[in-house]
């Protein structure tokens, strides 16, 4: 078990610390939500699933940054790891939002 938890806590680290956690305390308040304003859970999950983009774009760009300044060529593997931790803040506002979905099912009056 330990070393899952040391792969999410790398993962969340790596998918930029400001980004992961907006969107965490984003998960937080979607439970609140759903809770109290349940009318709210969709748009906290867009909300989400914006940030992650965000953050995915950003990474984008500094990945984009960090290959220009290099001289010569770059090796695929700079590139590769560029690119999957660009990933990780859209994947995780995705995780959200598909939570988000699945509470405001949940929540719907019955007919």
């Amino acid at each position: 078990m330990l070393p899952l938890t040391a792969d999410l806590f790398t993962l969340f680290l790596a998918g930029g610390p400001a980004f992961m956690i907006l969107i965490t305390l984003l998960f937080i308040g979607l439970f609140f939500a759903s809770w109290k304003a349940p009318a709210w859970v969709k748009e906290i999950g867009i909300g989400a699933l914006v940030v992650g983009v965000f953050g995915t774009l950003l990474g984008f760009l500094q990945a984009a940054d960090a290959i220009q300044s290099l001289p010569g060529d770059v090796d695929q593997c700079v590139i590769a790891g560029g690119i999957k931790v660009a990933l990780v803040p859209v994947l995780y506002g995705l995780v959200v939002y598909f939570v988000s979905l699945i509470l405001r099912v949940v929540n719907k009056p019955r007919i």
